[in-house]
């Protein structure tokens, strides 16, 4: 145990260097770093929502209104595959979690469920003797599309956060269906809920114009339409302008065929240009071709933004979408529609903002506190192993260097309860060596030479050492693993320490008292 190869050393020795040369950009502000030399790294800890300021945002995702939409868009095949065995049925229509239907041939009923079994495979058929029937998804099918339906919000999410320029982003799932949003250094919350809590479901629509929205409302509704409301917009509509339509369910093309959208100007004002993939292309072309003199109506969340009249088949893949849009509503939509369509609503459960004048006052005080505990800690092992109390404060020095390094390079993210764990990491640190010098001198009382008793003092308390900080590991590791936010923060840093400590305890330490040993060749061991 007092012996070190020449290897050893220098791998220790490299470790340290490395520590403290990545842990050093974490000591200047970030506007300073390039005026540090070239071989100084220019990373640094990424600060969490408590310390830099910013936004904290926790959303829900609404299953029962995407599991209606997509209800909804499965009425038509079922009334298609009615028509087509020449079934006659009345009142099919989504009610609650299924699709309801009244068969008026109840001798049929055999060929009913034939037909309805081929309209999707995750549909379970009920029809009763009576002729009602129900048509509702299998909880399997719900499950799985649940779980995809929140995987999918938070890689949409991150794709708006993303395109808003925001850095360090902490998207994460909570529970079944939640998801928590952090978003450090945000000064503007408003108007990144406010893209957030838009689902962005775009879709193209004919307008059928055979009623009018007055004779709809009053139940002259014709079966496959429905009412949609116009958008309402911050600029001034013209008075001739319609405030709902009568459209046509099918969604003849869909937004999720589009490749790309930006923002840009037709004749002096903010419209929305976009392109569609090959197939996109090939829908959006027939669809124009084949009802030319038609208003054709584009749909974003159920709601109408314009509805123009087709004059040509557009057959080039591509279009523009106005609507009396402002520049930034113009920039918005094109980033919405980029980034693509949440598989269903979104509310938002909380949110809160912290300021970065907070955010400031925390650094402060946990820099505060963690130099006054560091500094006593230091004080207390000088004042009771001295020399060895001085050798334990250097391996504590590179403890932290260590800790800073490892936080810069895995990208973690330093929150209040970081700083927390820290702070506790420093106390744990000590500890090892209190261990070890107390070994030592139990050793030296017992009769034992010097080095027998260094020998003894490193061995024997390897063991508990050891132990104490494996089991601190792994109640780190849950912390993690069944914490959220703050508690995932304080876990890292605390695994993190765990780990360095054990480091800079045991082969520090030993580093340092083995090379005072070659060197000075002393007599006793001053504790």
């Amino acid at each position: 145990m007092l012996y070190f190869a020449s290897w050893k050393v220098l791998l220790i020795a490299g470790i340290c260097l490395l520590g403290v040369l990545l842990s050093v950009p974490n000591l200047f502000p970030a506007a300073t770093l390039s005026h540090l030399p070239e071989f100084v790294p220019h990373k640094q800890v990424n600060l969490g929502l408590d310390l830099r300021g910013g936004s904290y945002l926790l959303l829900e995702v609404d299953f029962a209104a995407a599991e209606r939409d997509r209800l909804n868009s499965l009425v038509e095949n079922v009334r298609n595959a009615l028509r087509d065995a020449k079934i006659g049925y009345t009142g099919l229509n989504v009610q609650g979690d299924a699709i309801s239907v009244t068969i008026r041939d109840t001798d049929k009923l055999a060929d009913v469920r034939q037909a309805l079994a081929k309209v999707d495979p995750d549909l379970t058929v009920n029809i009763g003797n009576d002729g009602t029937g129900t048509l509702r998804f299998n909880q399997a099918a719900t499950d799985s599309r649940r779980s995809q339906a929140v995987e999918q919000s938070i890689e949409i999410i991150r794709r708006r956060i993303d395109e808003t320029g925001t850095k360090e982003p902490t998207i994460q799932r909570e529970g079944q269906n939640r998801i928590l949003v952090q978003l450090p250094g945000v000064d503007n919350p408003e108007h990144v809920k406010e893209l957030l809590g838009r689902t962005a479901k775009l879709t193209f629509q004919l307008v059928d114009t055979s009623v009018s929205v007055d004779e709809a409302r009053k139940g002259r509704l014709p079966p496959g339409d429905e009412i949609l409301s116009a958008e309402d917009s911050k600029n001034s509509r013209s008075a001739a302008a319609p405030n709902a339509y009568v459209v046509r369910r099918r969604v003849m093309v869909g937004g999720d065929t589009l490749t790309d959208a930006q923002p840009t100007f037709q004749n002096n004002e903010p419209v929305v240009s976009f392109k569609f993939d090959a197939a996109g292309a090939r829908r959006f072309g027939d669809a124009t071709r084949d009802n030319v003199g038609k208003p054709f109506a584009i749909v974003l969340d159920n709601k109408v933004i314009s509805a123009p009249v087709i004059k040509e088949a557009i057959l080039g893949g591509s279009g523009i979408i106005s609507g009396s849009f402002s520049v930034q509503s113009a920039s918005d939509l094109a980033l919405l529609l980029r980034a693509g369509a949440l598989p269903a609503p979104i509310t938002i459960l909380e949110e809160r903002t912290v300021g970065a004048e907070l955010g400031a006052d925390s650094i402060h005080a946990g820099t505060v506190a963690s130099i006054v505990g560091v500094a006593l800690v230091a004080v207390f092992m000088v004042l009771f192993y001295g020399l060895f109390g001085i050798f334990a404060d250097i391996a504590l020095f590179f403890n932290l260097s260590l800790m800073l390094a490892a936080l810069t390079m895995l990208g973690a993210t330093l929150t209040l309860p970081g700083i927390a764990g820290i702070a506790l990491t420093m106390g744990m640190a000590v500890d090892a060596n209190v261990l070890i010098y107390e070994r030592i001198r139990e050793e030296l009382r017992g009769g034992r030479s010097m080095l027998s008793s260094l020998e003894a003092g490193f061995t024997r308390a390897f063991g508990t050492i050891l132990d104490s900080h494996v089991t601190t590991l792994v109640a780190g590791i849950l912390l993690y693993w069944l914490g959220s936010g703050p508690v995932k923060g304080f876990a890292v840093t605390l695994s993190i320490g765990v780990l360095t400590s054990l480091f800079s305890a045991i082969l520090v330490t030993r580093l340092q008292i083995v090379t005072w040993l070659r060197r000075l060749k002393p007599k006793e061991i001053p504790l």
